[in-house]
């Protein structure tokens, strides 16, 4: 096995061994990357480029939306439901009217759910 292939399995185990507040931790990480990369395509001009990241976001923001149990926390689960549609609507029109200030506006909704995550997350390692 080649260091690459060494370094992709030991990925993907972490990944599938991680706990899932981590994960849902690494999505929204994944998320603003991709959003990155948008604005500077955007800034770059290439508008191909992206619409790709403007897409990979959406997929995210699908996943994380589609993944919601609302039974666990009625409230918490709507209300989360409601961001991920904001934003969903948001990228959409940043892909169609290429402006930025959709990209923006997701990037702060997703920015602050990270922000919220990684406090549960770091609770839930100091309650361990």
């Amino acid at each position: 096995m080649n260091t690459h292939n060494a370094a992709q399995a030991y990925k993907q185990a972490s990944i599938e061994n991680a706990p899932p507040i981590k994960i849902v931790r690494m999505l929204y990480e994944g998320a603003l990357r991709f959003l990155d990369r948008a604005e500077l395509a955007t800034s770059e001009g290439d508008f191909k480029l992206r619409g790709h990241w403007i897409s990979r976001t959406e997929a995210i923001v699908s996943e994380l939306r589609a993944s919601l149990d609302v039974s666990v926390a009625p409230e918490v689960g709507q209300e989360l439901d409601r961001l991920y549609e904001y934003c969903q609507h948001e990228l959409s029109q940043a892909y169609l009217s290429q402006e930025c200030s959709g990209l923006s506006n997701a990037r702060r909704v997703l920015r602050s759910l990270l922000d919220a995550w990684k406090s549960v997350e770091v609770h839930q390692a100091t309650q361990l």
